[in-house]
């Protein structure tokens, strides 16, 4: 009854907050993760402890499905290219940069543990980042690439992730081997989501005039997809993604306008309410590792973590107007597989580059980490990771959270008087 109250109480501050939100125009993620870290404190809250594989299971496939549903597939596909950049090559330079920053900065930061670090914080969030833009007004080619980066960059944060665990584990890194494992994780993550959209399809034909059961399989598959993904060994991530977007090719095509106005009104409320639940959980997690370390010790760390936020960030900027010039130069020379819509301003560019805050899933991977080695020793500096983890993701969520929208206004003014 005590954590069913407190689930009352946390979605009761969401709701309010997320009002508020829209009067002082501060995006309602930012308020409630500051508002999640001030509950978090009050000194007779239970622990609230969060199982990553809840995260992953309840959180992770609905909104997913709900991001890869609303994307425009002719855009995402125009836009590929820097897509594929974004998700693949930047996620393992940022996982190295900055486990070559925590390794040199971070007092005992051994090499598998600091690249533990920036496996964790490697990719952005696809909840963060749609949130906070959300209502910016951004142009639809900045609004795909942010989407679709954020949609599929997880599954190779976490094939990162598992390697760099298991160097620290004492199983030897082998390259061949890692790359295997990723192109089978998003292979097979491909053909699932593939298979299960063409499944929920033959459903629904049979089945659209009833409206409720249509909702409904609609609203399980998500779920459905992503475990069996799982279970399989192959990308749940890609595989929901997957199915989104091929049910809204399908929708388009066969979907009444009744019936797609209801599912919309059903998913806006579960994903609002998924959204606010997370930021809460992320700010609640603070006060729990802050009180395990000593005070002494908070300030140097929170340095730390400063520091690995602004290498992150260099990071993507470098990489994203590396693109923008790559891009360029292969369309000046007649590439066909780059076409004008595919090319990057400098307006888009720097908005993509500010976009990348981390969120829920570099969260939950950290929480995941195991508590102990095989052996049975503690799993070294795990509540270092773990805090620098959070206040990067914190950093990267309050710091461009609340600036992308001057940003973004300050952009939007100049292209006007020019």
């Amino acid at each position: 009854m005590e954590n069913y109250s407190i689930i009352i109480f946390i979605l009761a501050i969401m709701i309010g907050l997320s009002a508020i939100a829209d009067r002082i125009k501060i995006p309602y993620p930012v308020l409630l993760i500051i508002a999640g870290i001030a509950v978090g404190f009050i000194p007779s809250l239970p622990p609230i402890d969060i199982n990553p594989e809840i995260i992953f299971l309840i959180f992770l496939p609905p909104l997913l499905y709900d991001a890869a549903f609303n994307i425009s597939f002719k855009d995402f596909k125009t836009n590929i290219n820097t897509i594929s950049t974004l998700v693949i090559s930047l996620v393992f330079i940022t996982a190295l940069g900055i486990g070559v920053t925590a390794h040199y900065l971070i007092p005992g930061m051994s090499w598998p543990l600091s690249f533990v670090l920036g496996a964790i914080l490697s990719a952005t969030d696809a909840v963060a980042a749609m949130s906070i833009t959300k209502g910016l007004g951004l142009s639809h080619k900045t609004n795909t690439i942010l989407e679709g980066e954020s949609l599929v960059n997880d599954a190779s944060a976490l094939v990162a992730y598992r390697f760099a665990v298991a160097a620290v584990t004492g199983t030897a890194f082998v390259f061949w081997k890692a790359s295997l494992e990723f192109v089978i994780l998003m292979a097979g993550g491909f053909l699932v989501g593939m298979f299960m959209a063409k499944i929920l399809a033959f459903i629904i034909k049979r089945i659209q005039q009833n409206s409720l059961a249509t909702i409904s399989f609609m609203l399980l598959m998500p779920f459905v997809t992503y475990l069996i993904a799982e279970e399989v060994h192959v990308s749940g991530v890609i595989a929901v993604v997957m199915l989104g977007l091929g049910i809204s090719r399908f929708s388009n095509k066969v979907f009444p306008e009744k019936l797609r106005n209801q599912s919309k009104n059903i998913w806006d409320i579960i994903i609002f309410l998924l959204n606010g639940l997370i930021f809460i959980l992320i700010g609640l997690q603070f006060p729990y590792i802050y009180k395990s370390f000593e005070s002494s010790d908070i300030v140097a760390y929170i340095g730390y973590s400063f520091v690995i936020t602004i290498v992150a960030l260099l990071l993507r900027i470098m990489n994203v107007f590396l693109q923008k010039r790559n891009l360029q130069n292969a369309f000046n020379k007649g590439n066909k597989r780059v076409s004008e819509d595919a090319l990057l301003d400098f307006k888009n560019s720097l908005i993509i580059s500010w976009s990348g805050m981390r969120g829920i899933v570099s969260l939950a991977i950290a929480i995941g980490l195991p508590i102990t080695l095989k052996n049975g020793t503690a799993f070294p500096q795990r509540n270092a990771i773990i805090f620098i983890s959070i206040v990067v993701v914190l950093f990267t969520l309050i710091g461009q959270g609340l600036t992308l929208p001057w940003l973004v206004k300050k952009l939007t003014s100049d292209t006007k008087n020019q």
